[in-house]
């Protein structure tokens, strides 16, 4: 497996800064958070798109995905929704990457085979476009769907390659899965695993990786039995916990208990 970090926990650091971190402290990738706060985002020009794949190239750094907002199952039409997943797909292509993350965000009440029939129709639709690119969509087990069971009742209904799952361990942990079972259902369509760590289940405020209650060892473990040979990409949620310590002094505590874990269950 190969460690990763994402850009929201770097909110607004310019890309030199962040390719340099991933270098200083041996991560193989960098997810970015695709924001137009952020310094990548879909509004950038082919100019600008081209500098970015080439900053990645000369860091030896690869792009693991673009982090994007787009809520596949909210309520109101599907072509905004569709547009907003096209631009994220045609901005992944531009720039080398072959992931777009994008969420559920179902409206609390709207009923659950309403949510999951929207999700799939729009996902099915972007994934004929983003199969023209080479790009895969993932649905992340979050909100209104976080758990494994929920994300694979869409993920089934839209039967297509180039849709699949990003597996967000804090989220199934949340919905009470056990990594086994998250494994097991995600399995089939995984893309690739952000992994985090909480104080509980009550306060999820971002913590140093192995400081807290989230069930690292057991996913890393799950996935190494199974010679899965994905990324593991860290989400420290920085941007929302501004008081939280900051990044960049954690990345390499972060890296070595990842490797440890890796270790253990080899």
């Amino acid at each position: 497996m190969k460690l990763a970090f994402s850009t929201l926990g770097v909110p607004g650091l310019p890309l030199p800064d962040v390719l340099r971190l991933a270098s200083v402290h041996g991560y193989h990738g960098v997810e970015l958070r695709a924001h137009p706060e952020e310094p990548v985002h879909p509004g950038l020009g082919p100019g600008e798109r081209a500098d970015v794949a080439a900053e990645f190239k000369a860091a030896g750094i690869e792009l693991v995905g673009l982090a994007g907002y787009t809520r596949v199952a909210a309520p109101g039409d599907d072509g905004p929704v569709i547009e907003e997943v096209r631009r994220l797909v045609d901005l992944a292509h531009d720039l080398g990457t072959p992931f777009v993350r994008v969420f559920p965000g179902a409206d609390p009440e709207q009923s659950r085979e309403s949510a999951d029939a929207i999700a799939a129709r729009r996902l099915g639709t972007a994934a004929e476009y983003a199969a023209d690119m080479g790009v895969r969509i993932l649905l992340e087990t979050h909100d209104s769907h976080r758990a494994a069971g929920d994300a694979i009742r869409v993920l089934g209904l839209v039967g297509h390659r180039h849709v699949g799952s990003l597996w967000d361990v804090m989220h199934t942990w949340l919905a009470g899965e056990q990594p086994t079972e998250s494994y097991a259902a995600l399995s089939p369509y995984l893309g690739y695993v952000q992994v985090k760590d909480i104080a509980s289940a009550d306060d999820t405020t971002p913590l140093p990786l192995g400081a807290g209650v989230l069930p690292l060892a057991e996913c890393v473990e799950v996935l190494s039995r199974h010679s899965w040979d994905g990324w593991l990409c860290w989400e420290y949620e920085k941007r929302w916990y501004e008081d939280v310590p900051p990044l960049p002094e954690l990345l390499g505590p972060g890296r070595e208990h990842l490797s440890r874990l890796l270790n253990e269950s080899a």
